[in-house]
């Protein structure tokens, strides 16, 4: 009798002991769960800058031939904060590369490329006109910067006007010999690109626009409650490039959006414009 009271006893306290460590672990294994989704969507974050900065570089690749490089990987860290939600922190690399910050400030000096290629041909109509080796160089230099040209600035008035005048006065413009004397075709009335006018802020709205997709479409997973939030801070790193000057008007970009929002898109019931139009987002 005293043996089977002790059987049960053995039992009951094996039976008490696996409870107890069950409901140790199941904490523990939440814990990791959420370490995990934290990681995977810090990875997610730094692809989407790396998309931000890859968007950036074709649409300046199509004017310019030189390649922009990211001067380091972006580094995210992401942080559950009890009672709020999840934040996370992402530090974006500076777009490394001359041409397009050379091109900007030569234009702030009126020394743009439309500038600088007037006053050379100005220089050689006076001090070369009949020397073809020097025009056919500058030509073929021409032709070479005619697209970066073309997209930086519109044909200056005064060319215009002058062609202008030339015609009323019944007077053929001079032509550069070997060149034709037809009339060039008019210019294309398309705008170019705003990100030739500020490369930075252009990077900068290409990150942030990648920031709310990733939010939107990868955080699943993190399980942001209806009454919680879940908000991202971004901000060029403090360290000057190498090549570009430095961003001294570097800001911190704040976006937030709600977890009754985040859990309404991504169960169908908004869109992803009507979440977008949601999110709260503000510029320090």
């Amino acid at each position: 009798m005293k043996m089977q009271a002790v059987t049960v006893i053995g039992a009951g306290l094996i039976v008490a002991a696996t409870s107890a460590a069950a409901q140790t672990a199941a904490p523990a294994r939440s814990e990791r769960q959420q370490r995990y989704q934290i990681g995977t969507m810090e990875r997610v974050l730094e692809g989407a800058v790396e998309h931000g900065a890859t968007v950036t570089r074709d649409r300046l690749r199509a004017y310019l031939p030189a390649d922009m490089l990211l001067s380091e990987n972006a580094r995210v860290r992401g942080f559950k904060l009890e009672g709020y939600g999840m934040f996370f922190d992402v530090a974006v690399p500076s777009l490394e590369g001359t041409v397009p910050w050379t091109f900007k400030a030569l234009d702030q000096n009126n020394l743009g490329i439309d500038t600088a290629l007037r006053t050379l041909r100005s220089f050689i109509q006076t001090a070369s006109p009949n020397d073809a080796d020097v025009q056919q160089a500058f030509r073929r230099l021409e032709l070479q910067v005619a697209p970066v040209s073309a997209s930086l600035t519109v044909a200056d008035p005064r060319d215009a006007a002058a062609g202008v005048d030339a015609q009323a006065a019944g007077v053929d413009s001079p032509a550069t010999p070997g060149q034709s004397t037809d009339p060039a075709p008019a210019s294309s009335s398309a705008t170019p690109d705003p990100i030739l006018d500020n490369p930075e802020e252009a990077y900068r709205a290409e990150i942030r626009d990648a920031l709310m997709d990733a939010m939107l479409e990868h955080s699943r997973g993190l399980g942001i409650a209806p009454d919680e939030w879940l908000t991202i801070a971004a901000r060029s790193n403090n360290e000057r490039p190498r090549l570009a000057p430095v961003d001294t008007d570097s800001r911190t970009v704040v976006i937030k959006v709600r977890g009754s929002d985040l859990n309404a898109f991504l169960g169908g019931q908004i869109s992803r414009e009507d979440a977008r139009a949601r999110m709260d987002v503000r510029v320090f």
